[in-house]
């Protein structure tokens, strides 16, 4: 991922959490909170939840973006790994300093997925042991 990407993911986590901090920190209504957060989000327990998520809806720009941070992550991998395989096998034009390069780009990629899912499960468990 670019800088620029992982900027503007970034920035995006910042806003929804800027935007999820009032309604967690108000005290009343915190059920009804979470449910508005959970429906925002595209998730379980939102009021007239069927299970999937319109197309328009914010939980599905939020799915998408990171379904394409994964995405993107894994071309990452998938890159380094093809120009790993093409300087083992000596194939012209692949220099051991792009190689290099392709996969510290990918074992940063990944290691950054790894907080975002990290940050993700701490976030759930922090909301899971609020009382209501």
């Amino acid at each position: 991922m670019s800088n620029m990407a992982i900027d503007q993911v970034l920035a995006q986590i910042r806003s929804l959490s800027a935007q999820a901090a009032p309604a967690l920190n108000g005290g009343r209504g915190a059920l009804s909170d979470l449910r508005g957060l959970a429906g925002a989000a595209g998730g379980p327990g939102a009021a007239g939840d069927t299970g999937a998520t319109a197309v328009g809806s914010p939980g599905a720009g939020f799915a998408q973006m990171l379904k394409q941070g994964i995405d993107a992550v894994n071309s990452t991998q998938q890159k380094a790994d093809a120009l790993s395989g093409a300087w083992e096998r000596g194939v012209p034009g692949v220099d051991l300093a792009q190689v290099m390069i392709e996969t510290q780009k990918a074992s940063v990629s990944f290691q950054a997925l790894a907080q975002v899912r990290n940050r993700l499960i701490s976030v759930y468990q922090d909301i899971m042991n609020m009382s209501i």
